[in-house]
């Protein structure tokens, strides 16, 4: 029901997908933005559903996944993370892909809705260390388009590494621009 009225509203809309993620990946960390709106994340259930790729899951913190309403955020995909364990967010997200044959997960690189000084790079520590590919998907509100970037292995060169994303997401404007990641942007040579 919910895959019939995402798609319904996406055509409606006038929204479309650009590319695709290659179907051989079984795992990799997907890097959305810019995260400007709570309305990303009906937009990411949106076309996680009409894509089907209900197997890319999304981390939020444990609490969310007590009772009464915890099913709800598991049932759409979310995997929860205990913020004050001893071992590190990154660590914890990295052994979930060592210990799992295919796992996907989206997150945002700003981690936060509000403009940011810079990103935060736990999406690229964790690509890092379980050795799996980032998949960059930028949300176009002005071309109502969702862009997926081909996917890249992290180098040992994080700055070039983090232009080469920021590079991606300029120009690309958010539900609300001016919080997006062009100033963020340098030109890239």
């Amino acid at each position: 029901m919910l895959h019939f009225l995402f798609k319904t509203y996406l055509r409606i809309a006038g929204w479309k997908a650009v590319n695709a993620i290659p179907t051989e990946l079984k795992k990799f960390v997907m890097v959305v933005g810019p995260h400007t709106s709570s309305w990303d994340i009906f937009m990411g259930f949106a076309f996680r559903s009409v894509l089907r790729l209900e197997y890319i899951k999304f981390i939020a913190k444990k609490e969310l996944f007590k009772p009464p309403v915890g099913f709800i955020f598991r049932k759409l995909g979310g995997v929860p993370v205990d913020r004050f364990s001893s071992n590190n967010f990154v660590d914890q997200v990295v052994e979930m892909f060592n210990s799992n044959e295919s796992f996907a997960i989206a997150l945002s690189p700003e981690g936060t809705r509000k403009k940011v000084d810079r990103l935060r790079t736990g999406f690229y520590h964790i690509a890092q260390q379980a050795n799996v590919p980032i998949i960059m998907l930028a949300f176009d509100f002005e071309h109502k388009e969702f862009r997926f970037a081909p996917p890249f292995y992290t180098t040992q060169n994080e700055p070039e590494d983090i232009k080469k994303i920021l590079h991606f997401f300029t120009g690309v404007k958010g539900k609300n621009p001016p919080l997006g990641l062009d100033h963020l942007s340098a030109p890239m040579k």
